[in-house]
């Protein structure tokens, strides 16, 4: 059997009755005349089968299907009130869900103040936070899996993304405490030519990458790696056991490890950016309050 369809405006018409139990009152609540008021309920009635009010002369009451109906015509109402007032949240930005990648050094720098900020502002916003390298960011951007991107070094070659940044670093060199240079407060970049290297791998972080190899071709030598780790706080560790050397963004300094000695490095003119990047095409809300909010609470320098 075919399910009758109910209108929201009969139901809401029944419902204002049911409270009212009379047609005068309730089709001045309603903002109507009686007889519209009549001709909702008899349209209801029609749907339902059954009459929902027995009227009688000065007096109005709900049969037993009238009963049985109004609990489900107010939940119905409600629900579709819930329903709108979400959209209008989603819609204007104020609720819904950002997902967000990051690199895991910037969990040392800007992500805690940033995301303090938007929680602040946007308390109805769920934001799914992804620990994420450059290279998986732009991937992950272009299939849609994340919204937004916090990163090293954006590529040069992109089209369809938007970068900007916000927060721009020297390096810095990362010795066992041990090593020799590790007692210099300053290092040259020639220094380390004989020193083997621990690095982060190419596919995680191209241009980072190269820049880094950049720097020390400048200074006179190709840098001997020896071992690869995906993450900074990785690099550290390994630095630590003797491993290796490393140069890293300075504000890895701030992973605590006794066995590692941050020293600047001269020339010291390079530097390294953290960007922000985003889909040029999308008009999701949220990742404009986002970029909003990074242009307002500019990130603290390392």
């Amino acid at each position: 059997m075919e399910r009758p369809q109910l209108s929201l405006p009969q139901l809401h018409a029944f419902v204002v009755l049911a409270e009212e139990l009379h047609f005068g009152h309730a089709a001045a609540r309603l903002g109507i005349a009686q007889p519209p008021l009549s001709q909702q309920i008899r349209r209801l009635e029609d749907k339902v089968g059954h009459a929902l009010f027995t009227r009688t002369s000065g007096r109005v009451a709900l049969t037993p299907a009238g009963s049985e109906l109004l609990p489900v015509a107010r939940r119905a109402l409600s629900d579709l009130a819930d329903g709108l007032a979400a959209a209008r949240a989603v819609g204007s930005g104020r609720a819904g869900r950002l997902r967000i990648g990051f690199a895991a050094s910037l969990a040392l720098t800007i992500l805690p103040g940033l995301l303090r900020t938007f929680r602040h502002e946007f308390p109805g916003v769920l934001l799914d936070i992804r620990e994420m390298t450059t290279a998986p960011q732009i991937a992950a951007l272009h299939d849609t899996t994340i919204d937004i991107g916090l990163l090293r070094e954006p590529p040069n070659d992109e089209t369809e993304l938007g970068f900007r940044t916000v927060l721009s670093e020297p390096f810095v060199a990362v010795l066992p405490s041990t090593h020799p240079l590790a007692a210099q407060r300053t290092v040259q970049l020639a220094q380390l030519a004989d020193s083997p290297f621990v690095l982060l791998p190419r596919t995680v972080g191209p241009t980072l990458h190269d820049q880094i190899i950049g720097l020390c071709i400048t200074a006179g030598f190709t840098p001997q790696v020896v071992q690869h780790a995906v993450e900074w706080q990785t690099v550290c560790a390994l630095v630590e056991t003797g491993l290796g050397v490393s140069l890293a963004p300075a504000s890895i300094r701030r992973i605590r490890l006794k066995g590692v000695a941050f020293r600047r490095i001269e020339p010291n003119t390079a530097r390294t950016r953290v960007a922000v990047a985003w889909r040029e095409n999308d008009h999701n809300p949220l990742v404009t309050h986002l970029l909003a909010t990074i242009s307002q609470d500019p990130p603290d320098k390392p």
